[in-house]
């Protein structure tokens, strides 16, 4: 298990696995967020089999899949009203990390400046450099 912390409610993981979830919760997380396709994974790791290790160890667990093509300023906004409903630290997962990481990194464009964004998936690991003109574009609109 490789627990990144972006923010102190938000941190992302490589793909988990079922029996991580005790440890997870003794890192203090409440809630995981599965960000993988079923489709990704054996059914060992599948979202139900995910939720039903998560749940025993006293989790809060939803699911958002997300593929380079259903990353919508919907979906976004969906992993950022599931961090804010959470009543403590999140758990975000994928394959690498990286589309959890770039959820947030939307999530937070126009509420803090690029370079904060990015410096801050940088220290957890994840150079998102590329997005910059996306997240300096979405800022932008918001204004």
């Amino acid at each position: 298990m490789d627990i990144r912390k972006i923010t102190d409610r938000y941190n992302v993981s490589p793909q988990i696995n079922p029996e991580d979830a005790p440890a997870i919760k003794a890192a203090g997380i409440t809630t995981v967020i599965c960000n993988r396709p079923d489709a990704e994974v054996p059914p060992s790791h599948q979202s139900d089999a995910m939720r039903e290790a998560v749940e025993a160890a006293g989790l809060r667990f939803e699911v958002l899949p997300i593929t380079h093509q259903t990353m919508t300023p919907d979906r976004v906004a969906q992993q950022a009203a599931l961090v804010d409903a959470s009543e403590g630290p999140v758990l975000a997962y994928c394959a690498s990390g990286t589309r959890c990481s770039i959820l947030w990194a939307l999530s937070q464009a126009g509420k803090q400046s690029s370079d904060a964004i990015l410096s801050a998936v940088a220290q957890a690991g994840y150079d998102l450099g590329a997005l910059r003109p996306t997240l300096d574009a979405a800022a932008a609109a918001q204004r």
